[in-house]
């Protein structure tokens, strides 16, 4: 996908006029986590207003044609735990720990600390 700049909210919806709004939503949700922080699967989908929603927020997340505007690496289990193939978990677990996210035992280290809403 050939993208404008983006850097905001309003991009991000320009960028995907046509795609359904649930995946928007979590996109916008997603987009506003910043470096250093970390939300859940679970939390996004309570932000978008859809709290039992988390696993289509995590098959959204998959799809994401915005990464790495639309940060989905900022996104775990509620465990901590990274989804997804062992590969593609093994890169976002890397990201993360380059922004300063605390792992342990291949998990994220939860805390309020690092938790974003």
């Amino acid at each position: 996908m050939n993208l404008p700049e983006i850097k905001s909210e309003e991009d991000i919806r320009n960028a995907l006029a046509g795609w359904n709004r649930f995946g928007i939503e979590v996109y916008v949700a997603t987009f506003k986590i910043p470096k250093g922080k970390i939300s859940t699967y679970g939390r996004i989908a309570k932000r978008i207003g859809a709290p039992k929603s988390y696993r289509a927020v995590a098959n959204a997340l998959h799809k994401n044609p915005l990464h790495p505007v639309v940060p989905c690496h900022r996104v775990v289990k509620s465990d901590g735990g990274f989804g997804g193939d062992p590969e593609r978990a093994a890169e976002r677990r890397i990201l993360v720990a380059k922004e300063g996210v605390p792992i342990e035992d291949g998990k994220v280290k939860m805390s309020e600390e690092i938790l974003y809403e």
